[in-house]
């Protein structure tokens, strides 16, 4: 019995889909610059929820968005736009821009071992459909347009800002307190008129003026055409909820009538540095690629995060991740050595495995079970074939080390390395210490002529 708790509810909730096939929309990112490692651990949640579907059998159409028009510097519909903003600096097209860091932002997708999606879809791909959830509004009576675009009106929603638990609106409709032109202070924009005499490169003409989408309406126009008007899950950080998914969720109510227009919100918490927001605007982000700069393993970072829940904020570390490194590695170095064929698997174990991943992602808990499996005493064929059915939910590529050398923590490293000198200058009380100490962290000693052969116990 699958649980997962709904931002929407604010509880847990069994997990009930609407058909057989899972309907499952992740918001993807916006691409003008790289996805650093807070944006990464949103999308290992979602990861993680799709392999746990899929682990309980259920079909799942992934659909994920690449926003590549249309998200504006300010989440009040007002500024630049992000890519446009970007392609200037660099001197490039936003077409140009928004290829690029698609391209990365899927290397590093590839890199933490994630599922892709059944479905990427980019905004500029779909226009049309914006542009018609847009006119249907329009005929709806749920917009107002004013100089620079056509807004949502929140007012005309009695459950506006339900999925953030906003409070009801206390500024009556056409009261303006510094709100420009806006009749109410969460009123959105769903298309925006370009500015004039602007030399916006991604515009198109609807509404009689030349314009371009935006953010919200986007998303709801590819998930509705490929999951339908109504389905399972929605995902994303909690970053999304005040403004993004709860404007989501309001124009798709309004356009489909469909109540509630999905069943399961679903949200990742934060990945901060000394307390603050890892953020691009403000240049303190970290990224894939200053991990691998390291020589630290992507799964290494994907197996540290796995070490505590979703929903609980988490602290970056240099030392944190590299503990979380020397254990990913531990593990390797323990499969590695089990030379034994998988066979029957350890039931107790996938029993209380699953009760904990179906327990809203239990994943610290799972992880924890995971060492007790390898320190028990059932026979290494039957925990061989356990361990790489729970690693089609921790996605550590577990099957794969086989073709990898050993690799050592750098503390095994450094004793080697001094018990190597030790044994060029013959101090040969100082080598067995050594050995003792090697021994203590799970690795043995055989020395020849020339080298010292290292097994892990």
């Amino acid at each position: 019995m699958l649980k997962l708790y709904n931002t929407l509810s604010r509880k847990k909730e069994i997990f009930k889909p609407l058909k057989k096939e899972v309907g499952l929309y992740t918001c993807g990112p916006t691409v003008y610059n790289y996805a650093h490692i807070g944006n990464l651990r949103t999308y290992v949640f979602e990861d993680i929820l799709k392999r746990v579907l899929l682990y309980n059998n259920y079909k799942v159409k992934h659909v994920m968005n690449i926003t590549d028009v249309g998200h504006l510097t300010s989440d009040a519909d007002e500024g630049e736009d992000k890519i446009e903003t970007r392609a200037e600096r660099e001197g490039k097209t936003a077409w140009e821009i928004a290829e690029f860091y698609t391209q990365a932002f899927q290397n590093n997708l590839k890199e933490l071992n994630l599922l892709p999606p059944d479905k990427w879809c980019r905004a500029t791909d779909h226009i049309k459909e914006q542009i018609k959830l847009v006119q249907t509004l329009i005929d709806k009576g749920y917009t107002y347009e004013i100089k620079d675009g056509i807004y949502f009106d929140t007012a005309k929603l009695k459950d506006y800002g339900k999925l953030a638990n906003l409070q009801k609106q206390t500024l009556k409709a056409g009261v303006r307190i510094d709100l420009g032109d806006k009749k109410n202070p969460h009123d959105f924009a769903l298309w925006k008129f370009s500015p004039q005499n602007s030399n916006r490169q991604m515009e198109w003409k609807a509404f009689d003026k030349m314009g371009f989408p935006g953010w919200h309406i986007e998303c709801s126009a590819m998930s509705m055409k490929y999951l339908g008007k109504q389905f399972d899950i929605h995902c994303g950080g909690i970053d999304h909820i005040p403004i993004h998914h709860t404007n989501e969720l309001a124009q798709s109510e309004a356009i489909t009538g469909k109540r509630p227009w999905v069943k399961y919100w679903l949200h990742g918490e934060f990945l901060v540095l000394d307390k603050t927001k890892m953020a691009k605007s403000k240049d303190n982000f970290i990224t894939l690629d200053t991990l691998k700069e390291k020589n630290i393993n992507p799964l290494s970072y994907r197996y540290w995060l796995l070490q505590t829940h979703y929903r609980k904020q988490l602290t970056f570390s240099w030392e944190a991740l590299m503990a979380a490194e020397n254990g990913l590695n531990r593990l390797y170095n323990i499969v590695r050595s089990w030379k034994e064929a998988p066979k029957i698997g350890c039931v107790e174990y996938e029993q209380k495995f699953s009760a904990l991943i179906n327990d809203d992602l239990n994943l610290p808990g799972a992880l924890a079970l995971i060492w007790d499996l390898v320190k028990s005493t059932y026979p290494i064929s039957a925990k061989k074939r356990t361990l790489f059915k729970f690693d089609k939910v921790l996605g550590l590529g577990l099957k794969k080390v086989k073709k990898q050398k050993m690799i050592l923590p750098d503390e095994v490293k450094k004793l080697l390395n001094e018990r190597q000198q030790a044994r060029k200058n013959k101090n040969w009380e100082t080598s067995d210490k050594l050995r003792a100490e090697i021994k203590k962290l799970g690795f043995t000693i055989e020395d020849n002529s020339k080298e010292q052969k290292i097994t892990r116990s």
